[in-house]
């Protein structure tokens, strides 16, 4: 059974309620949930489910590509079965830190693509910072202070970030997303777009922010040079 994924509609629910379909040796999958699994560079999200007096802590969230299942890893399931009736609730700061560094990788993934030319060849998303390696030339601070200046820019002009849904075909048609949807399972028949007016439009499964403006700061922390064409950013997002 696909697991529905309620915060692709609402990145912003923070407690939800859902059915236990299996349980595993460390963990359970359930009907739908809100807890965002390690995707596409993203970290899991973390917190607790509740079944009657009991309370599970959420370690880790996986997703099976195969099925759907998302498995929710667990530090115990006793008592739990197959038909129990849970309440869910994230850890919000977690979550609403990815947020903000999700969208704010967004931002910069356009900005080294309009201002040179380069794609993202790596890199993760966690609560505390982020990463991503470019097949940029020339001297990595330089080229990322720049950056970052812009993206700071950008964030600062309070764009609304939208997220919709389109079919693979009409998807295919649009400038910029052909590279990263023709990667993308060729089952998927709709995708999740989302876009940033004027600034960056990618399909994306994840949670972000309503508006740049929640972002706050792009802080460079620090550049590395990893080889021809591979330099890599380290950075995170402040109030």
């Amino acid at each position: 059974m696909v697991t529905e994924l309620l915060f692709q509609k609402d990145s912003y629910l923070r407690r939800f309620e859902a059915v236990v379909i299996e349980v595993a040796r460390d963990g359970v999958v359930l009907d739908k949930t809100a807890f965002h699994p390690t995707s596409g560079g993203v970290a899991n999200d973390t917190g607790w489910l509740y079944s009657g007096e009991k309370k599970y802590e959420v370690r880790d969230v996986i997703i099976d590509k195969n099925s759907g299942e998302v498995i929710h890893v667990l530090d115990s399931v006793e008592g739990l079965k197959p038909g129990s009736s849970i309440i869910g609730e994230l850890n919000w700061e977690r979550r609403y830190k990815l947020m903000r560094l999700h969208t704010a990788a967004h931002i910069l993934s356009a900005v080294m693509y309009s201002r040179y030319g380069s794609l993202v060849t790596g890199g993760s998303v966690e609560p505390d910072k982020a990463k991503e390696d470019y097949d940029v030339q020339g001297d990595e601070k330089e080229v990322f202070s720049k950056a970052a200046e812009e993206v700071n820019e950008i964030i600062k002009k309070s764009i609304e970030v939208r997220i919709y849904w389109l079919s693979r075909e009409e998807a295919m048609k649009i400038p910029g997303i052909v590279k990263l949807a023709a990667r993308m399972p060729p089952n998927i028949e709709t995708l999740r777009i989302v876009e940033i007016p004027g600034v960056d439009i990618q399909a994306d499964g994840g949670p972000h922010v309503k508006n740049t403006a929640e972002i706050g700061k792009f802080v460079l922390l620090k550049t590395e040079n990893r080889g021809k064409k591979r330099k890599r950013i380290y950075y995170t997002v402040e109030p």
